[in-house]
């Protein structure tokens, strides 16, 4: 290995200013964790916070806790703490349910936003597969017709019969960033509204909703955000919509009056609408303490970062990885980066099975992607020319 770029990764380190996170979570010593656009890393305080709320706020409290812990207005407190990571005004973030189910939330409500003589859905065709399923059963159910279209495709397609378009911010194989910002114009400038998935950019780069115009988003908490494993998911549905958003799916949470008991469904106002159903309190509670990791810091800090160690990491790799053994599939410029880096590699489950075993946890994409996530808040540059090095060990 170089001692050039030990000794780089060290300054980098050193003149970190988010440096200091890293000891806000549970990680353990000699491991390398680079899966985090995954599943991120517990938040050290969480533990003890659950021991609360299970001892007392549901073991002394019980039924009382609905009102007295806050329960009841959970989804929307905690949606008013995600919106500033994803540049969303208050009250237009709820929190409850999966990703896949806000996503047939949103898309079905995008689509009777739109004019009834607007008869297709667009979808990325590359995107993570729940949402072209969704997509295809929204489609289905709103008697439009679907098209799944790669995103530099899309917006030379779009046209008067577009309902609704739903892409994801970052392609979950190749790391790939979506120009929100410029198909989100297109796709209003069509007469179309736009849906997007942010589950693999929340949290790891500014998203800009507001500023941007963007119709419904969605994502989940458990990766970047460090929600915990399964925690649950947001739905943002822009002011102005809020008032027409007719959710396809309209449970008793959501209704105006919700102990009113009445057989007829009137929906209430604001963010309120997404919701469907009683909140799963417990994971809500874990994601709600997490995101106290995120108190002073930059979203613009945390982006830095994450370009910093990738194009650190990638360095290495290109320094230390045999030439022809591994190739990039995550692009270059900047501005088309999310903040992780998939290699092309052949045998690739083999290879992280064994990377794995030598302290480098990432993960693999059939048939021959290895992925390697970067966490600004606790993964460093040495890290990052350790997983270069490990990497570079195996392949040889």
């Amino acid at each position: 290995m170089s001692e050039a770029l030990a000794g780089k990764a060290a300054a980098l380190d050193a003149a970190d200013e988010l440096a200091a996170c890293r000891a806000l979570f549970a990680l353990d010593d000699g491991v390398v964790y680079l899966d985090g656009n995954s599943l991120g890393a517990l938040p050290r305080h969480v533990p003890a916070r659950m021991q609360d709320v299970i001892a007392r706020e549901w073991g002394e409290l019980r039924i009382r806790s609905w009102e007295e812990s806050g329960w009841w207005t959970a989804p929307e407190r905690i949606g008013d703490r995600i919106a500033p990571l994803i540049g969303a005004d208050r009250g237009t973030v709820v929190v409850g349910d999966s990703t896949s189910v806000n996503v047939f939330k949103a898309l079905v409500g995008a689509v009777r936003l739109a004019d009834e003589d607007r008869d297709e859905i667009l979808v990325d065709a590359s995107t993570f597969p729940t949402d072209g399923y969704v997509a295809e059963s929204a489609a289905r159910m709103t008697g439009r017709r679907l098209r799944a279209l790669a995103p530099a495709d899309i917006p030379a397609a779009l046209g008067p019969r577009t309902a609704a378009v739903l892409v994801n911010h970052v392609d979950y194989r190749s790391g790939r960033l979506n120009d929100l910002p410029a198909m989100t114009a297109a796709i209003q400038e069509a007469g179309a509204l736009a849906v997007w998935d942010l589950c693999h950019s929340a949290g790891a780069l500014p998203v800009g909703l507001g500023t941007h115009g963007v119709d419904f988003a969605v994502g989940c908490t458990y990766k970047y955000l460090n929600g915990g494993p399964g925690s649950p998911a947001y739905l943002y549905v822009r002011g102005d919509h809020q008032t027409r958003f007719d959710t396809p799916l309209p449970g008793w949470n959501s209704h105006e009056d919700p102990f009113g008991m009445r057989s007829a469904y009137a929906p209430g106002d604001g963010a309120v609408r997404g919701r469907v159903g009683t909140p799963d309190i417990l994971s809500m509670l874990a994601l709600e303490s997490a995101l106290d990791v995120w108190d002073g810091v930059s979203i613009d800090a945390v982006r830095a970062k994450s370009l910093a160690l990738t194009d650190f990491f990638l360095e290495c790799v290109e320094a230390y990885v045999p030439a022809g053994r591994v190739s990039s599939v995550t692009p270059a410029a900047h501005a088309e980066r999310g903040s992780q880096v998939s290699l092309r590699c052949e045998k690739a489950d083999e290879v992280m099975r064994a990377l794995t075993e030598r302290g480098v946890v990432g993960d693999h994409r059939r048939p021959d992607v290895l992925r390697f996530g970067f966490t600004p808040l606790y993964v460093g540059f040495a890290d990052a020319e350790r997983a270069a090095g490990e990497l570079a060990a195996l392949l040889g």
